[in-house]
C-alpha cells in the first residue's frame, strides 16, 4: 500500500527562491488553466460550438506555450502537468464553477514530482538526509524516520514558516483480510466538549491550542487587518501567525492519528456519525434580503467544530483501518444524542446538560456522549450494511 513521509526541508536561499517561484508558476497555471474551463463551459451554454476544455487539450496547450513563454521554462514540465490534473480531478468531483481559485496571500505553495527515477534519497547521518529533484538538485531535509519501500513521488509544499517534502513509498504492506479481534466493534460519538467519546465509555480529548496561544492569534489577527497590504510588516506578522496556526494544527493531526490508532487497532468495526461537516460550519449569514440570525452564535459553534477537527478524525480512521483490516461505517446521526440507549425513548429534555443524560421515560443516566455513540453503535448493527 502507499505510505506517505513527511520531513521538514533545510534549503539554501537559492533553492527557497526556486521552491517560490515554482508554486508561483503552479498558481498562475491553475488560474488560467481554470478561467479557461469556465469561459469554454460559458460559451458551451451559449449554443456555440466549443471542444470540451480537459487535462489533454490543456496538457498539449501547455507544452506549446512552454516553448514560447520564458517564465514557463522555469518550473520543471512535470509539476505544471500534475497541477492541470489537479485541477481536472476537481473540477469532475466539485464542478468548474465551484473550484476555488488560487489567490497569492491565501493559496500555500504545494506542487508535485511524480516520476520517480528522477527522485533519489540518501541519508546523511543520524539526523540529515538528502533527496534529489529535478531542478532543485539535492535538497538536505532532516531525517525524523526512514521511509520505508520504493520511492513513487515527492510534495514540496509550504505549510507554516517551513518548507516540507511528503515522499509517497509503496511499503510492499497489505490490508490484512481479517482483524485480529473480528468480533470487536465500537461506535464513536465526536462532540464540541469532548473530541471524542466510545461507547466502551472512553473519552478523548486535548487542548490544542492554550489560552496565551489563543490570544497571541488574538493579538496577531488583529495587527494584520490594520496592516497595509503588501507591506514588509504585513509579511512578518503574516509569517508568526502561520508558525502559531501550525503548532495548533499538527497537534490536531497528532491526536487524530493516535487515537484512530487506539480504536482501529482494538476493534473490527468502527461506527461513526455521517457527518457533513462542510454544511454544518456554514455560516448563519443570509442574503441581502434575509439578514440571518443568531450569526455571532453560530459562528461560535462553527469554531468549536473546526477546532477539534471532525474531520480530520474521521480521515485518520480510514487512513489507519488500511493497516488493521478495520472496517468504517457511518450511520444517520439524527437524535443519537436525544435517543435512550435502553429503553429507546426520544425526548430533548433528557439531555440536561452538555455531559449528563437522564432518560425522561425510563430514568438511565449515563455520559450524553457516551450514550450517543452507543446509539450510534446500535445503528451500525442494525443497518443494512452493517
Amino acid at each position: 500500500m502507499l505510505t506517505g513521509f513527511r520531513y521538514r526541508l533545510a534549503l539554501t536561499n537559492e533553492q527557497t527562491g526556486r521552491c517560490e517561484e515554482y508554486g508561483d508558476i503552479c498558481r498562475a497555471v491553475w488560474n488560467i488553466a481554470l478561467d479557461q474551463r469556465r469561459q469554454a463551459v460559458q460559451r458551451w451554454r451559449r449554443g456555440y460550438d466549443q471542444p470540451f476544455c480537459g487535462y489533454h487539450l490543456q496538457a498539449a496547450q501547455l507544452a506549446e506555450a512552454k516553448r514560447e513563454e520564458t517564465w514557463l521554462k522555469a518550473a520543471p514540465s512535470h509539476i505544471l502537468q500534475q497541477t492541470l490534473t489537479d485541477l481536472d480531478r476537481a473540477c469532475r468531483d466539485h464542478g468548474t464553477f465551484h473550484v476555488r481559485w488560487r489567490a497569492k496571500g491565501r493559496w500555500k505553495p504545494s506542487y508535485r514530482f511524480p516520476d520517480a527515477k528522477q527522485i533519489i534519497v540518501e541519508r546523511l547521518g543520524r539526523r540529515w538526509g538528502r533527496v534529489k529533484l529535478p531542478k532543485l538538485g539535492w535538497v538536505r531535509f532532516r531525517w525524523s524516520r526512514a521511509p520505508k519501500g520504493v520511492v513513487r513521488s515527492a510534495t514540496v509544499s509550504w505549510d507554516g514558516a517551513h518548507w516540507y517534502v511528503s515522499l509517497l513509498c509503496e511499503d510492499g504492506e497489505c490490508t490484512p483480510k481479517t482483524h485480529t479481534a473480528p468480533d470487536s466493534a465500537v461506535g464513536v460519538d465526536r462532540g464540541v466538549a469532548v473530541a471524542v467519546a466510545t461507547s466502551d465509555g472512553d473519552l478523548f480529548d486535548r487542548v490544542f491550542q492554550s489560552p496565551k496561544e489563543h490570544e497571541r492569534e488574538r493579538r496577531l489577527r488583529r495587527r494584520l487587518s490594520r496592516q497595509r497590504t503588501g507591506s514588509a510588516n504585513r509579511a512578518r506578522t503574516k509569517v508568526a501567525l502561520s508558525r502559531l496556526t501550525g503548532r495548533v494544527r499538527a497537534r490536531r493531526a497528532d491526536f487524530a492519528a493516535q487515537t484512530a490508532h487506539v480504536l482501529c487497532e482494538k476493534n473490527a468495526v468502527v461506527v461513526l456519525e455521517k457527518l457533513n461537516t462542510a454544511g454544518m460550519t456554514r455560516s448563519a449569514k443570509g442574503t441581502a434580503g434575509a439578514p440571518g440570525h443568531n450569526v455571532r452564535q453560530k459562528a461560535g459553534l462553527n469554531r468549536a467544530i473546526l477546532a477539534k477537527g471532525w474531520h480530520g478524525f474521521k480521515l485518520a480512521c480510514v487512513n489507519k483501518a488500511r493497516h488493521t483490516g478495520t472496517r468504517i461505517m457511518e450511520v444517520n446521526p439524527a437524535y443519537t444524542s436525544q435517543t435512550c440507549v435502553e429503553c429507546q425513548h426520544v425526548d430533548p429534555a433528557s439531555r440536561e446538560s452538555q455531559s449528563r443524560f437522564r432518560c425522561t421515560g425510563c430514568g438511565h443516566t449515563a455520559h450524553a456522549d457516551v450514550n450517543a455513540a452507543q446509539n450510534t453503535l446500535m445503528r451500525g448493527w442494525t443497518s443494512p450494511s452493517g
